[in-house]
């Protein structure tokens, strides 16, 4: 099974590079087409947007030599993810547990303290610092591959020009052979609740509480409120999340969202499921909210000095002047593209939270990865179905691939394989082995379908899988490559060893 898996590998590389006669071809075709210059003094590419999707779509294109400008509007690189989410959220996600872990665990490991207490303002600055040291980081990045970066709102005026009131006041036009768009995503709202960054949040508001609030109330049950919730309730908040649906991140596979709302309940998370909020009232010096069943039924209040709305984020096209140019939306208010990320109008290209498709950093990054090298004559191709997700809250949880339930609904036939991180040497030396691997094959050829892991650095796991899934790797593959011992990966192997015959440690 490996050494067929290995075959087919080796033919997948060389028929994605069938035009070429040999490797050394393929090498310098990839050196002309990166040092090309486009002689013009139009550029290239204009972007819309510095965050994930944009300055790599920037740094990329500049790199297979294409005169690139990119726009901003909020003044630092690194769009919502970097600046308002994915970083400081994990920075504070880690500066939590680390307290939360001195005041709980670090005794059994025979490390003690007379007291442990949060200084909120140096963890804050922490987080502070980090964000701004990465954004910095972008815009050397930009200097490094010469990127013209303008500060600014760009707004469509032609399929070739972009007019930027800048920050400073002015306003420039901007032309471009092409202009992609990588506005990304802003937070939804909810009818009748007002977010005033106060008592009524954001998750932008969330990474910036001035103290520690007693009751947080999170609405939505994603990834975003989970993690934003384990913040505040490892500082001490009392934490109620109210979701709609009747699961929490109902895009998890069902059984192992089951132990993850478990796991988090034990850590003193409170659920409210099926209920919706039809009325907030802040005129005390605290937030009632009012409930009701989603089916309808008795309505209940809850009060709570600080309440997070998170019930996901909507594509940010406000202001583009789409319309003006004919750009087709779709309802949900994202851009159409074709597989080239090209819209209906010639000229003009989407990517990341905007388009459809998981809204997520990474995949923004290689939407615009590929987007550039589409341009640049060559051939980019992203697999929203090889994308992997992850909730980072401890234990974290990851996935890549297909649920068992979306399995199911194909009427493949499957095997499965799991494998607990209680039977892990590693996790059980450390103390913290909460958590399983689930490995989904299918019966007749072992290709695996889809992986999950809830555990510790799930995140960092889940990419073995990743690129199993990747090269239409047998759950055999993954079971006859040696992995070191003892570590975390030997629960993935194990796993695998289950799938397709029998594991060894349990």
């Amino acid at each position: 099974m490996a050494m067929a898996s290995f075959a087919r590998r080796k033919a997948f590389f060389f028929s994605r590079n069938a035009s070429h006669s040999s490797p050394m071809d393929v090498l310098k075709f990839t050196f002309s087409r990166c040092f090309a210059s486009s002689g013009s003094d139009e550029n290239d590419v204009v972007i819309i947007g510095g965050g994930p999707g944009g300055y790599v779509a920037a740094i990329k294109a500049a790199q297979l030599g294409l005169k690139t400008t990119c726009i901003e509007k909020r003044g630092t690189l690194g769009g919502t993810c970097l600046n308002v989410g994915c970083i400081p959220s994990k920075a504070l996600l880690h500066s939590s547990h680390m307290y939360h872990e001195a005041k709980h665990a670090f005794a059994n490991h025979g490390v003690k303290f007379s007291s442990v207490e949060v200084d909120l303002p140096a963890m804050m600055a922490q987080k502070d610092t980090a964000v701004a040291n990465l954004t910095r980081g972008i815009e050397g990045l930009f200097k490094k591959n010469k990127v013209n970066y303008v500060k600014g709102y760009g707004k469509l005026i032609s399929p070739s020009e972009v007019s930027v009131d800048t920050i400073d006041g002015g306003n420039t036009i901007v032309k471009g052979k092409n202009i992609i768009i990588a506005t990304g995503s802003d937070v939804k709202s909810l009818p009748g609740i007002t977010i005033d960054e106060k008592r009524i949040i954001s998750s932008t508001g969330a990474l910036a509480l001035s103290e520690i609030p007693k009751k947080l109330v999170v609405i939505g049950a994603g990834y975003i409120g989970l993690e934003m919730g384990s913040v505040w309730g490892r500082l001490g908040s009392e934490i109620t999340v109210v979701e709609f649906a009747p699961d929490i991140v109902p895009t998890m596979d069902a059984e192992v969202r089951k132990q993850f709302q478990r796991s988090l309940e034990k850590q003193g998370m409170k659920f409210m499921l099926k209920t919706k909020v039809v009325g907030v009232d802040t005129s005390g010096d605290g937030v009632k909210l009012t409930l009701e069943p989603a089916a309808g039924g008795d309505r209940t209040t809850l009060e709570a000095d600080v309440v997070l709305v998170s019930a996901g984020r909507t594509p940010f096209t406000s202001g583009l002047g789409l319309e003006k140019l004919g750009v087709e939306t779709d309802k949900l208010g994202r851009i159409l593209v074709n597989d080239r990320f090209a819209t209906n109008v010639p000229g003009i290209y989407a990517i990341g939270d905007i388009i459809p498709g998981p809204m997520l950093a990474h995949k923004a990054e290689e939407d615009g990865v590929a987007c550039v090298e589409f341009l640049a004559g060559k051939t980019g191709h992203v697999d929203y179905d090889k994308v992997p997700g992850v909730v980072y809250t401890h234990p974290e949880v990851a996935s890549v691939g297909k649920t068992e339930e979306q399995v199911k609904a194909l009427g493949v036939a499957y095997r499965v394989g799991k494998f607990p991180f209680l039977a892990n040497s590693r996790a059980k030396a450390i103390d913290d082995a909460e958590g399983i691997v689930k490995i989904l094959a299918e019966k007749e050829t072992d290709k695996i379908l889809g992986v999950h892991i809830m555990a510790p650095n799930a995140g960092e796991l889940i990419h073995e899988a990743a690129i199993a899934l990747q090269y239409d790797a047998s759950s055999e593959d993954i079971a006859r490559v040696c992995h070191a011992h003892p570590t975390m990966s030997e629960a993935l192997k194990e796993a695998a060893m289950a799938t397709y015959d029998k594991p060894i440690h349990i």
